[in-house]
């Protein structure tokens, strides 16, 4: 219902639910890089004239059609987060790997739930890998299988990734015990740039060969990593990780924003897949613990189980939140370097399921 022309209810509820984002981001502190993008640009686009930026030649619609539908903006921000990226746990104890397990298996677990609620195969697919709780590689399968379904899919799963400071901490408190909270990891030892490298060479050959379709994102992201450890292009790594990531989140965050309008967002299918994204990313968190604990009955020396939250791969959010919970319950139990661990294998495992779907889905 229109109250005046360009402008229904459904624009009202919109710009509602933007300005409760723009609260979460700016008063609590949610994620307001990654945030903040989305949200203005979701009151923006709600309201009366905002037709001349996100149709055909609107600068919202650029952005969205040849900067984001094209899969560049994500294989760009996976090159940046490459270069971000430190090895060096996930090296020096490879078990910290397995903690990823339990984020692949919600991803599979919300696939089957959502082709059993009458999602077809491949928006089934994009639904579930909103459990990877990964935004570029959630853009990458819905541009791929589902781009119809880009409004609902990607910005639910911006909205949750922005919120795992909420969604984290409650779980983590309820599966495990203070006295688990309280295990102490051993320091890591030193891991060489020779490993390092030779890691990411070999990621990329065996990605290649194995699941091409992820070889956008994961080759993107060892390249990343290789600017980052081979200590001889110092400019091009900070230039990936500063200025061209910084301008590619502003970009996403605007593409992602574009499309929050009613028409595309308030319908059954967006509510089922809220309930669903909850579903993942709560399962993800939970399935990580249980793995660390499970790891803890055969192994000597114990894993602190809170780490297998950090396997859910919203990368550095998840880590920032046990490093929190850790200290909580004793103040010199320093894990952020341990939790980087299970944060790769998650990004990387997400990224593999996600090529083995587009490759099931489209070969």
């Amino acid at each position: 219902m229109e109250i005046i022309p360009g402008f229904s209810v459904g624009n009202i509820v919109m710009i509602l639910i933007g300005l409760l984002l723009v609260y979460s981001a700016i008063k609590r502190e949610h994620e307001p890089i990654l945030l903040l993008p989305i949200v203005v640009t979701t009151i923006i686009v709600n309201l009366p004239g905002s037709e001349v930026l996100v149709e055909p030649p609107g600068l919202l619609y650029i952005i969205k059609h040849y900067l984001i539908d094209t899969e560049i903006v994500p294989i760009l921000i996976f090159l940046g987060l490459g270069a971000l990226a430190d090895f060096s746990a996930m090296l020096a104890n490879p078990i910290l790997l397995l903690l990823g397990i339990g984020e692949q298996i919600a991803v599979l677990f919300t696939f089957l739930i959502a082709l059993l609620l009458g999602f077809n195969l491949r928006e089934a697919a994009a639904v579930g890998i909103i459990g990877g709780s990964d935004g570029p590689i959630t853009i990458y399968v819905t541009t791929t299988l589902a781009p119809h379904m880009f409004a609902s899919i990607v910005a639910i799963g911006y909205i949750y990734i922005s919120i795992v400071p909420l969604i984290q901490p409650p779980i983590i408190k309820i599966l495990t015990t203070p006295r688990e909270r309280r295990i102490r990891m051993r320091q890591l030892r030193e891991v060489s740039r020779e490993e390092k490298l030779l890691f990411s060479i070999i990621t990329i050959i065996l990605t290649g060969l194995l699941v091409p379709p992820a070889l956008p994102l994961i080759g993107a992201y060892m390249f990343g990593n290789i600017l980052r450890e081979c200590g001889l292009v110092e400019r091009l790594r900070k230039t990936t990780t500063e200025e061209l990531l910084n301008t590619l989140t502003l970009f996403l965050g605007l593409g992602v924003g574009s499309v929050m309008r009613p028409e595309y967002f308030l319908n059954v299918k967006t509510g089922i897949i809220v309930v669903l994204a909850s579903f993942s990313f709560i399962t993800g968190t939970a399935l990580g613990i249980v793995v660390a604990k499970i790891l803890n009955l055969i192994l000597k020396e114990k894993i602190n189980p809170i780490l297998g939250a950090a396997g859910v791969s919203v990368v550095p959010a998840t880590a920032r939140v046990i490093q929190k919970i850790a200290l909580e319950e004793d103040s010199e139990n320093y894990l952020l370097a341990h939790a980087t661990g299970p944060n790769i294998a998650g990004v990387i495992g997400t990224a593999v399921i996600a090529g083995v779907f587009i490759k099931m889905l489209t070969g």
